[in-house]
């Protein structure tokens, strides 16, 4: 998720006990502000960053994700990133031997699955889990051994976890986790889904792409995912219970400090590339050149309608409960390990004692574990936030700690989506033309796409 400073522009200086120190804030406010549409600028309009070409930055730049000896800081840090691109990301050696008698190790425990669990939002939702003792998790990831690595070093209780491989990048890997996850729990229905791993490329000046030639933004947070949990969906309504939740974000929400006033808004236009199939050279969902912070928000709206199209279709005949949640601004995330060392050490300082929106990994996967485990989250096509749900900057509180824009601490509340992610007819064709664009036939639908003819628009 993004974080963004420009939320300080609007701070209460009320609350200052001087002219200087309002001033003062005032000043920094904007420093930070300036230094936020900074971040979020592509590489080749920020003159002091040089930008590699693509073959470049697919061969050249090293990834800490590709070294072998890492501190458990550094692996927990790391997010579910493709900054080392090779040809294809999944090769049929890549495949895995399915693992079986699942079912035995499972129990009686709720069986869920957590995509991107190997780092940040992800890892910790599965720990909270864990930490019930109600829960068998299988982590799906890109890098198995990585998460193996990761899991025994957060010492995740043996026989409670399993590691599979998932490449979202990929629609053959999608098919072939849903085969091999399958085979795993046997007879056992899965209980819960958990869509959290993303790519976000803001400063990439030319898109990358998917296996199957979609632009990666897109391609892996909604379309991979969008796949996966079609598959599933039989399977879950066997399920007492069943809940999935994608996991959305303020910047796709143009009703928030973050997603209305943070350069660029996200904006699907009239979906004239995904309707054309969203495929190499197709770059953006709208048709337009590539952009990659927006690319990143653009899928995030396609996240959150899918949550509706999902609940509108599928709540009353499966009973899963469909949800999405912002978890607060991860400040610390690797996903700023590319700016300057002063903005990464100012950047959560200033997220939390400035605009209040600041929260540490731990808490947003306890956040998202929330949303799974809570019964009082049972409800479905509910945006979940905390904290003022970054509709607001923070506001003045006695420990001197700005409250209300989403950050640390709150109670859980149903959020308010933008009228351009609750567009339902907008929604609707993003739904036909993702079932389109992944190949997805109504055979692996539920209950064969049967109940599909009633909605198609």
């Amino acid at each position: 998720n993004c974080c963004d400073s420009l939320a300080a522009l609007s701070i209460h200086s009320s609350h200052c006990k001087s002219w200087k120190k309002t001033r003062m804030f005032r000043i920094v406010a904007l420093f930070a502000a300036l230094s936020a549409v900074h971040a979020f600028t592509p590489s080749s309009l920020n003159k002091a960053t040089p930008v590699a070409s693509t073959q470049q930055q697919t061969t050249a730049v090293s990834s800490p994700l590709f070294r072998t000896e890492q501190s458990l800081t550094e692996l927990c840090a790391l997010p579910e990133t493709y900054t080392e691109l090779p040809q294809e990301l999944y090769l049929p050696k890549d495949k895995e031997t399915p693992k079986v008698l699942g079912g035995l190790k499972i129990g009686l425990r709720k069986l869920v699955v957590v995509t991107g669990a190997s780092s940040g939002l992800g890892l910790w939702c599965a720990k909270a889990l864990l930490d019930t003792g109600r829960y068998f998790v299988v982590l799906a990831v890109r890098d198995v051994d990585k998460m193996n690595s990761v899991a025994k070093e957060m010492n995740f209780p043996q026989g409670s976890y399993t590691a599979m491989k998932l490449e979202l990048g990929s629609l053959q890997s999608v098919r072939d986790f849903v085969a091999n996850l399958k085979a795993f729990k046997s007879a056992r229905p899965l209980t819960h889904l958990v869509c959290n791993a993303a790519v976000y490329r803001p400063t990439d000046p030319e898109p990358a792409w998917t296996d199957d030639g979609f632009e990666m933004s897109m391609g892996v947070n909604h379309l991979g995912h969008f796949l996966l949990v079609n598959l599933l969906l039989d399977d879950m309504s066997r399920a007492k219970g069943a809940r999935v939740c994608i996991v959305g974000s303020i910047t796709g929400n143009t009703n928030t400090v973050g997603g209305g006033l943070v350069y660029p808004q996200a904006d699907l236009g009239n979906l004239q590339g995904l309707e054309q199939g969203m495929q190499k050279p197709i770059e953006m969902a709208d048709g337009k050149p590539f952009f990659g912070a927006k690319a990143y928000k653009d899928s995030k709206v396609c996240n959150m309608m899918t949550v509706s199209e999902l609940h509108r279709r599928y709540h009353d005949s499966t009973g899963i409960t469909f949800s999405s949640m912002y978890p607060g601004c991860i400040a610390e995330t690797a996903l700023f390990r590319e700016k300057r060392t002063w903005f990464r050490k100012a950047f959560p300082w200033f997220m939390k004692y400035v605009t209040g929106g600041y929260v540490g990994m731990e808490e947003a996967g306890q956040r998202l574990a929330q949303v799974v485990d809570d019964p009082n989250c049972d409800k479905s096509n509910v945006y979940w936030s905390w904290n003022g749900g970054a509709q607001t900057v923070g506001r003045w509180s006695e420990d001197g700690k700005p409250k209300g824009a989403g950050g640390s601490g709150g109670e859980i509340f149903e959020n308010q989506q933008s009228d351009a992610v609750t567009n339902q007819d907008k929604a609707e064709k993003v739904w036909e033309f993702s079932k389109k664009a992944v190949g997805l036939s109504e055979k692996e639908m539920f209950k064969g796409g049967k109940l599909e003819k009633e909605f198609r628009p």
